[in-house]
């Protein structure tokens, strides 16, 4: 398989021997609706994430003449856009499911927050000669700040791989797909029988 980007669309190219080949060999489902092979979405989506994003994506599968022929290949380009397709909106329900954590985590983390300042400021207010007391307080507002620390994380950098990994699925999603005759510079290789 190969990939390429010159001024025109980002180019993906992967060679197959047989149509089963690119589709998950326990899948039932028909050509069209089944998923790819997790060796065969890896593939692309290594060489998608390797080219610029500014160019949309062109992927080329490769068969040999007598796999062309035969009804399925028709059926492996929207096999492959209806699949990057699902992963794009399996990966917004996945962000979508990581913000409500996110706000249900700051609720919880601002009261402890607004709660633990409070007591702190109260322990503090009424015994301010006992040594314990500033080590309570202090103690009171770190536990506040921990209780925040995972809603901080979430909005602050756990969504942006998630984001950007449902960008790409976007994208391919979208691209173009074809067959083709002949043979990419790389060929892809299953790990399995096809």
């Amino acid at each position: 398989m190969t990939a390429k980007s010159e001024h025109g669309p980002n180019l993906i190219e992967l060679r197959i021997e047989s149509i089963p080949q690119i589709f998950h060999s326990l899948d039932p489902s028909p050509f069209r609706e089944r998923e790819l092979d997790q060796n065969a979405e890896e593939f692309i989506v290594s060489w998608a994430r390797e080219l610029p994003s500014h160019a949309p994506f062109k992927i080329i599968v490769h068969l040999p003449e007598d796999q062309l022929a035969k009804p399925g290949a028709r059926d492996i380009a929207p096999a492959i856009t209806q699949f990057f397709s699902y992963r794009a909106d399996l990966t917004s329900l996945e962000l979508k499911d990581l913000f409500r954590v996110g706000r249900r985590s700051l609720l919880i983390g601002a009261t402890v927050l607004v709660t633990s300042m409070v007591v702190s400021q109260a322990i503090a207010a009424n015994l301010q000669s006992q040594p314990l007391a500033r080590v309570v307080a202090e103690s009171l507002l770190i536990f506040a700040w921990v209780a925040n620390w995972r809603p901080i994380e979430i909005f602050l950098s756990d969504w942006w791989p998630i984001t950007r990994r449902r960008n790409l699925y976007r994208r391919l999603g979208a691209a173009e797909v074809e067959l083709g005759r002949g043979l990419p510079a790389r060929q892809f290789h299953q790990s399995k029988a096809a």
